[in-house]
């Protein structure tokens, strides 16, 4: 930051000098002004200080004092082969003419005198700063024979920035004109191939050169050339050896007159473009000093139905409709007189006799002596707004008592909607900027600790992104969103609402802002999650049931579920899907309910007859479920008629193979199977893990889906933390 300065340094500065200068008084006060004016400023008091600076840093400008304590500061001047690209402005008390012409040689930007006062020579260092940096789009070119006069003018350029292209014959001036636009060209009269003055004739005959300023250097003053030279189109003239400080000070004017003119264009081009612009969309009209008018736009004929020749030379008071007040006018004709402007809506008359409604703004147009010379009127089309208007009062006939009547009434809508839901709105960026008393109530949250927040604060971990993503890409597209919110409240307790959230727009469809309506249903779903854990406790109990009567252990359902629900989760449903399959699992043997103990709990070798009364458990558990129009009970009805079918179609009791068997039964199968073999029962032992594992690999695509085999064994792991952490309390003798 520049010192003293409370102002961030990247907004203020423009570039670094170095000033060198052994008074610390004149020191002291450049640094003061120019680090006002943005500059980073380094201060060298002597020569020496001077020279170690410039090894070790580069800047931008140096303003230098030619006598310092330890030298002369021309030294600087003799080493610039060293210390190159260097920019210097002279600051000395020394007036010797001969000598400033010499440092213009070295290429010195600018000579300025210790006499001058301080406020010129700060605007003086300023206006030569800005220049740097413009000068490097201007292009100069230099047609001259001599080498030496061609390498002694680039060398006094190339401090000022200014692109500089050389030319030593007419043919390869006429080949760089033509390739580039210059802005300025050095012209000498005598070349190896043709006259400079046959090429100023040639260069003003080229549109792109017409205007463009040109140098004449000669070795010979004609004063009856130098009158031709100027009707041909020469704006200056230089007689060889010419003065350095001459030259660059009519460089810098001629660049600075070109600078000038291309602004004054740019602001003429831009005003004109404002005029084009106010003239397409506002109704436009000027008068002279006694209301006459002088200039109509044509919005201006097409709103009032009168042509330009009807209008010019007109007072207003042909549009003037009978409705408006004379005090209107009176009040109008006062204020732009005395020099001010005037606002106001104007009702108006069509040539046709209807009338329309005008916004107005007049302005009197003031000359430099602060003489009225004309008042220009832009007034805006508000005739749509005003019919509405007259028409609501002529149809609705509101008055003041009826009025206040609807205002009650809405505020006792408002007053149900706070009372009965939690409401909030947000900017477009969703933060937060109304709460109602109900939110704050619900959230625990205040006022001060809610608004300028977004509704993260609120959220539940629970609720996943993809809510969200789907939330404002409904917003965005305009439409109303609707869902369910696990939020949470500021003591981290959890709550539900059900939410409806919609973007509030302008009369043309853009979004102003968002409004979320919610109701709370905390109650709701702790209920419906109490139903939902009696049901699972049920169905447990039933799958338990059915285990029991054959001897199984008491947590081989739960197992089961648990299974089901990570191997659906791994082939990719959703969570939704798996924990409906895991529900639903326990009820896979229900059918044995309604097989005889004597071959259900029979300790040996079912024999044939046995056995095909076991394996009708399939369908007794089937024909229980399939009447059920619950999803649940519907999955649990596939699940037990389908689980004991095997890939290859050797299973029971449809012999289905592959992908006609339900990917739930194929689920199950293995669930069930990997927990019969871990454990012990009334007919076996528990396998070894391994064995189990081995079983599986064998059974691949003979038993089991192969798909959710290779599930099964590459997450192995995880099925077997499930086994551990569910393992039985209770165990039944065989």
């Amino acid at each position: 930051m520049v010192q003293g300065l409370q102002v961030p340094k990247l907004e203020l500065e423009k570039g670094s000098i170095l000033i060198i200068e052994d008074s610390m008084m004149f020191s002291k006060a450049l640094k003061k002004g120019l680090s006002a004016l943005g500059y980073h400023i380094t201060l060298a008091h002597t020569l020496h200080d001077a020279i170690h600076t410039l090894i070790d840093h580069s800047f931008d400008l140096i303003i230098l004092d030619l006598n310092l304590p330890d030298g002369e500061g021309e030294e600087i001047f003799k080493n610039l082969d060293i210390f190159k690209k260097l920019k210097i402005i002279v600051y000395t008390s020394d007036t010797d003419k001969d000598r400033r012409n010499e440092w213009f040689r070295y290429g010195v930007l600018r000579y300025l005198s210790k006499s001058d006062p301080m406020t010129f020579v700060f605007k003086e260092i300023d206006t030569v700063m800005k220049s740097l940096v413009e000068n490097i789009s201007y292009s100069i070119l230099l047609v001259d024979d001599s080498r030496f006069i061609c390498r002694q003018i680039s060398e006094l350029l190339q401090p000022r920035n200014y692109t500089v292209s050389i030319a030593n014959d007419g043919k390869t001036a006429r080949e760089l004109f033509n390739e580039k636009i210059f802005d300025l060209i050095i012209l000498d009269l005598e070349l190896p191939d043709t006259t400079g003055e046959a090429l100023l004739i040639e260069l003003r005959k080229h549109q792109q050169s017409a205007k463009t300023p040109i140098f004449i250097l000669t070795g010979q003053y004609d004063a009856s050339g130098v009158g031709r030279l100027i009707k041909q189109g020469a704006n200056e003239f230089f007689l060889k050896p010419f003065i350095a400080e001459e030259l660059l000070l009519k460089i810098d004017f001629w660049i600075d007159y070109e600078r000038t003119s291309k602004q004054n264009l740019y602001q003429h081009t831009i005003l004109q473009e404002y005029k084009d612009a106010v003239d397409r969309s506002t109704i436009v009209s000027r008068t002279n000093q006694k209301g006459f008018i002088t200039y109509v736009n044509d919005k201006f004929c097409q709103i009032s139905g009168y042509t330009k020749e009807e209008l010019l030379g007109q007072p207003h008071n042909l549009v003037r409709h009978p409705d408006m007040p004379k005090a209107v006018f009176q009040n109008l004709w006062e204020t732009i007189q005395a020099g001010k402007s005037w606002e106001g809506i104007v009702k108006n008359r069509r040539k046709d006799g209807s009338h329309y409604w005008v916004s107005a703004v007049i302005n009197p147009i003031i000359d430099q002596d602060g003489t009225i010379v004309e008042f220009m009127s832009i007034r805006t089309d508000i005739t749509s707004i005003h019919n509405i208007h007259d028409s609501l009062k002529t149809q609705l006939k509101i008055s003041e008592e009826s009025f206040e009547d609807a205002y009650h009434m809405f505020k006792q809508y408002e007053n149900a909607i706070n009372v009965s839901t939690i409401l909030t709105r947000t900017d477009l960026d969703g933060n937060i900027t109304f709460a109602n008393t109900n939110f704050y109530t619900t959230t625990g949250y205040t006022e001060a600790e809610v608004l300028g927040k977004n509704h993260s604060i609120i959220r539940h971990k629970d609720t996943p992104n993809d809510v969200f993503t789907d939330l404002w890409a409904t917003l965005k597209a305009g439409k109303v969103w609707k869902g369910v919110f696990k939020n949470q409240k500021k003591d981290g307790t959890a709550y539900w609402v059900n939410s409806t959230i919609l973007p509030i727009l302008d009369k043309v469809g853009n979004p102003l802002e968002y409004m979320a309506i919610r109701r709370e249903i905390t109650e709701i779903i702790k209920l419906h999650e109490e139903i939902e854990s009696t049901q699972q406790e049920v169905i447990y109990r039933m799958g338990e049931i059915a285990e029991s009567r054959s001897k199984e252990t008491g947590n081989h359902v739960r197992r089961v579920a648990e299974y089901s629900r990570l191997l659906a989760l791994k082939l990719g449903f959703d969570k939704q899907e798996a924990d409906l399959i895991a529900t639903a699992s326990p009820m896979h043997d229900i059918g044995k309910v309604g097989i005889p103990d004597a071959i259900l709990l029979k300790p040996g070798k079912l024999d044939d007859a046995e056995w095909e009364i076991m394996r009708t458990h399939a369908m007794l558990g089937y024909t229980i479920l399939q009447n059920s129009s619950r999803p649940l009970l519907q999955a649990a009805a596939i699940i037990a008629k389908e689980h004991h079918e095997k890939y290859n179609g050797t299973g029971y009791p449809l012999n289905i193979s592959g992908a006609n068997i339900h990917i739930y039964a194929r689920i199950v199968a293995i669930a069930d199977v990997f927990d019969a073999l871990s454990h012990d029962r009334c007919y076996k032992k528990a396998w070894e893990d391994e064995a189990v594992f081995d079983f599986f690999r064998k059974e691949r695509e003979e038993h089991f889906d192969p798909k959710l085999v290779d599930l099964f064994l590459d997450t192995k792991d995880e099925f077997l933390a499930i086994r551990d952490s569910l393992k039985d309390t209770i165990y039944f003798s065989a």
